[in-house]
């Protein structure tokens, strides 16, 4: 907990100043409130002194009264906005780095996490860790300063008694220590279960319509029936410990109050002798500084409550931030240009060490040719992308572009150099221009026009309402469809030395589709192109296609040698195109 919390104070130092503020105005604002009692046991012997009421001195001490309180209660405000600032600063860089860590991790990583697990580690647990650990660190604070100066005070007027209050002071914090340690398990398993509630609703959400066309939706009901209920449960036993702990520490402060009210008026009227007399006004002061030392145990005891909540959020935040980034690259050559020659050689990869899947996989792709990929799911396709982009790393043997190892050159420049069109397709919040433009920023609006009449979009983005300027999202309306054509635009615009397809047309109807084979003819041209496809019709006219299976070549050749094979491509080929 201790190093957590070093942690997180240490991203609050560019903002040291308002946390100088914050001690400073604490400091002022308790100091002033701490003459209040004085002034109150003033009135008080003011009051009853020789008989008779001193209604000078209570005029005058009423009026410093008023004063003490409206400028201690300024620098209290002043203290809030401080500790508003500190917090929300570094909230904002913490989510700040949280976000760049994500960028660069692993594509296993994210793969590995539930998307809106992830989502709520970046937006709901640095939240609770602000208001728990950064506003009560203030609250902490100033329940240190408030107990250390009423103890000072307490001194000057009755030494006897406030040893009584601080012999009895460890039976507050002993209570507040046990429920503490209770809770502290509780409010950990509420940050996870809060992580994979958020990561539920996000797939259910997001899949809404595969929901209901499988009747999913009792089952999803259940689902999150069940994961809300477990939450409901932890968050329960969390509240319920949180909770006791305010009601027993005020049991026990209140044990105290009435032992220094009782001594103290004993000792007032000189029942007892050996605690001393005092006045009756410096009882008074006396008792309000009882109350003022013992009210800071019950904040406390709540923000240690809402300290363990934050710290269980901090430890899943500092989990992605602690977690091993992809191998910084910088060091590397910035690979500019290529002519496009593939070659693997003697590749290994799995996902899982138990489970082989690329075994001594080689391959050669000369510049400008069409390959096709084609086989069962699982076979290794798309892993066979993967592995081009590096979005995951060979285990063994080498990748080569025009002869060199792609892992000399850096990830970035080398993704520059394909273009990707996936069957999946997203679309982020902005106009039409702005998601052509996603991978080359600063094309004017006639490159990006020519690239959506290139990808046949053009004709449906003109009857949207504002054309090219419609403000658009990946739910907006637009079809699948639709979609596709916006993501092929983008790579028509980008025009890299490499192409990706995967499956890129399987959402687009056929008429469309024989369309966008004819610019991808044209986009293909000199261009080395891998092509992945379940609809055999789309790669007869490749130069060349890999059948895989379980992570090897099981035939290769063009269409009409493979067809004359007459093995499983083509099979596959007929099964297809029979009837």
């Amino acid at each position: 907990m201790k190093k957590i919390i070093l942690r997180i104070l240490n991203y609050a130092k560019p903002y040291r100043h308002y946390l100088i503020l914050t001690i400073l105005c604490t400091f002022i604002g308790i100091s002033l409130s701490l003459l209040v009692p004085v002034l109150i046991g003033q009135a008080v012997d003011d009051a009853v002194a020789a008989g008779q009421v001193n209604f000078d001195g209570l005029k005058k001490t009423a009026f410093l009264l008023s004063g003490l309180i409206l400028i201690s209660g300024m620098f209290q405000f002043l203290e809030n906005l401080c500790i508003n600032r500190l917090a929300f600063g570094t909230v904002k860089d913490l989510r700040t780095e949280l976000t760049a860590k994500l960028e660069t991790m692993p594509i296993s990583y994210i793969d590995s996490h539930a998307r809106g697990d992830l989502i709520a580690r970046v937006i709901s647990d640095i939240e609770i860790l602000s208001d728990g650990l950064l506003q009560g660190f203030a609250q902490l604070f100033t329940g240190i300063v408030t107990i250390l100066g009423t103890l000072i005070f307490m001194l000057g007027i009755n030494l006897k008694i406030t040893l009584l209050v601080v012999l009895m002071t460890p039976l507050s914090l002993i209570v507040a220590s046990q429920i503490t340690r209770l809770s502290h398990n509780a409010f950990q398993q509420q940050s996870k279960l809060r992580g994979d509630i958020g990561a539920l609703t996000e797939e259910l959400v997001g899949n809404q319509k595969l929901v209901k066309a499988f009747a999913y939706e009792e089952r999803a009901e259940a689902r999150f029936s069940e994961i809300n209920s477990a939450l409901g449960k932890a968050g329960r036993k969390a509240t319920f410990f949180s909770s006791m702990s305010n009601p027993t520490t005020r049991f026990v402060n209140g044990l105290i109050y009435a032992a220094v009210g009782t001594f103290g008026a004993l000792g007032t009227i000189g029942t007892i002798s050996w605690i001393g007399a005092m006045s009756v006004g410096k009882l008074a002061s006396f008792l309000a500084y009882a109350n003022q030392y013992t009210k800071p145990f019950n904040e406390i005891s709540g923000v240690v409550a809402e300290l363990q909540n934050a710290i269980s959020c901090a430890q899943r935040v500092f989990e992605i931030l602690d977690a091993e980034s992809e191998p910084d690259d910088s060091q590397y050559e910035i690979l500019t240009s290529c002519q496009g020659n593939l070659e693997f050689h003697d590749v290994n990869f799995s996902y899982l060490p138990e489970k082989p899947l690329i075994q001594h996989f080689n391959m050669k792709a000369k510049s400008g040719q069409k390959i096709a990929i084609v086989g069962k799911t699982g076979c290794g396709k798309s892993t066979i992308i993967n592995l081009l982009l590096r979005f995951y790393e060979i285990q063994s043997g080498e990748i080569l572009i025009d002869g060199q190892s792609s892992a000399k050159f850096t990830r970035d420049s080398l993704r520059h150099q394909f273009g990707m069109v996936l069957q999946e397709t997203w679309i982020f919040t902005g106009t039409v221009a702005e998601n052509i433009a996603y991978g080359k920023p600063d094309a004017s609006p006639e490159e990006i026009e020519q690239a959506a009449r290139a990808a046949h979009a053009h004709s449906f983005i003109k009857r949207l309402p504002h054309g090219y300027d419609t403000m658009i999202s990946d739910h907006s309306g637009l079809s699948q469809g639709q979609k596709q054509l916006l993501c092929i635009a983008r790579i028509m615009l980008t025009n890299p030395p490499m192409l990706i397809l995967d499956e890129a047309t399987s959402s687009i109807d056929l008429r469309t589709e024989h369309r966008i084979q004819k610019a991808f003819e044209k986009l293909m041209q000199g261009k080395t192109s891998f092509i992945i496809a379940h609809r055999l019709s789309t790669i007869q006219n490749a130069d060349w296609i890999l059948v895989m299976e379980n992570g090897h070549i099981l035939e290769q050749g063009t269409h009409a040698q493979l067809m004359k094979q007459g093995g499983f491509y083509a099979e596959l080929y007929q099964s297809q195109f029979a009837g």
